[in-house]
């Protein structure tokens, strides 16, 4: 993905085994397809930091960096919550985000890249990664090494996972070796392949759009004067008091406009990518200064990567009568530097925004 432009990311549906690690793959939901098989998130790691409960696999994005041989191979890795009343207001406790890199010439794959064609056998032990041959769990995939004390055969990060899968399937299923354990979680995010493709530029837009802006209105004068005018009934609040709600409803309704203008012609978008880039807020409230982002371990500056939308709501199977996780999106930034980890998985920075009061879930509910 060129960091000089903006790449947007769609939903595809595609063969299960296009989406192993393998093949290096950009995906929403199943299981995730870990990069590195050493040095994976701990099971405390992986933890909503509200309330405790392992969070679920979101999405992944593979992001090579070109010309860096330390990241010839590179995947973001965002976890999320599934416990809606965690999502509080512009409150990013409950996302987690990773990253995982390595050079061409690893332990862990080929140095050619994978083939076109589906590898000769398309079953996958799921509950082991092959070459390390670290433990993960049934459920969710993450690293677990609790084992069933009947059959042995399958493992998970915690007691709660073990309930899930026992009352799935596995209380039938348990020590019978001719019953394949390779299936789907109730507990995992429906899965897609993530595909992109560049966006539009509309750089001219942008540029009248904030001329216009700059420029004075006809009517402005008469607006100024009927508010100076109706100032007076209102007489229990200072005039400054009036101008700065007046300024802050304006504020927050261009950059809800601007939102909405923007995703226009690609609706369907869920992913917006630009490494080094500026990203595209839905409101005006809840935007990161510099201090509010983290610098990374290694002391480099963190800048923006990508960006989850809150299209993606609407293919995850979360929507309820009752409450339901919900953003307006998820803002991933990234060590700039992009660090070297030996293989262990790095800690990011996701900052969560969402809607403001009048615009919540309007863009997500078309």
């Amino acid at each position: 993905m060129a960091s000089a432009e903006v790449v947007l990311g769609f939903l595809e549906q595609v063969e299960p085994w296009r989406l192993r690690s393998s093949q290096f793959p950009s995906k929403v939901g199943g299981k995730p397809a870990w990069l590195s098989q050493k040095g994976l998130p701990s099971q405390s790691a992986l933890e909503c930091e509200i309330c405790r409960v392992p969070m679920v696999f979101l999405l992944q994005v593979y992001a090579p960096i070109s010309g860096q041989e330390r990241s010839f191979h590179r995947i973001l890795f965002v976890f999320c919550c599934k416990t809606p009343e965690c999502y509080i207001l512009n409150d990013n406790r409950c996302m987690k985000v990773f990253r995982s890199q390595l050079p061409r010439s690893n332990e862990f794959y080929p140095y050619e890249p994978p083939p076109e064609d589906e590898p000769p056998s398309d079953l996958e032990d799921q509950t082991m990664l092959p070459i390390s041959g670290a433990k993960l769990c049934w459920v969710c995939g993450c690293p677990g090494n609790k084992a069933c004390s009947r059959c042995h055969a399958v493992t998970y990060c915690v007691k709660h996972h073990q309930a899930i899968h026992w009352k799935q399937s596995h209380k039938r299923e348990c020590g019978n070796p001719d019953i394949s354990i390779v299936a789907t979680s109730p507990l995992l995010f429906p899965e897609f392949e993530l595909v992109t493709e560049p966006e539009e530029n509309g750089e001219e837009e942008e540029e009248e759009e904030q001329g216009k802006d700059s420029e004075v209105q006809p009517g402005d004068e008469d607006s100024n004067q009927k508010s100076v005018a109706s100032s007076s009934l209102a007489d229990t609040l200072a005039e400054t008091d009036l101008e700065e709600m007046a300024m802050h409803e304006t504020e927050e309704n261009k950059v809800f406009q601007r939102f909405k203008k923007k995703i226009a012609s690609e609706p369907h978008q869920v992913i917006r990518y630009c490494r080094g880039g500026v990203p595209l807020w839905v409101s005006a409230q809840h935007v990161p200064s510099d201090q509010d982002i983290p610098q990374c371990t290694c002391g480099a500056k963190r800048t923006f990567e990508f960006q989850v939308m809150p299209q993606l709501l609407n293919d995850l199977s979360v929507d309820s009568t009752g409450a339901s996780i919900d953003w307006g999106t998820l803002v991933v930034y990234t060590c700039s530097a992009s660090c070297n980890h030996d293989n262990q998985y790095c800690q990011e920075f996701i900052w969560k925004q969402d809607f403001g009061p009048d615009q919540h879930k309007k863009t997500k509910d078309k």
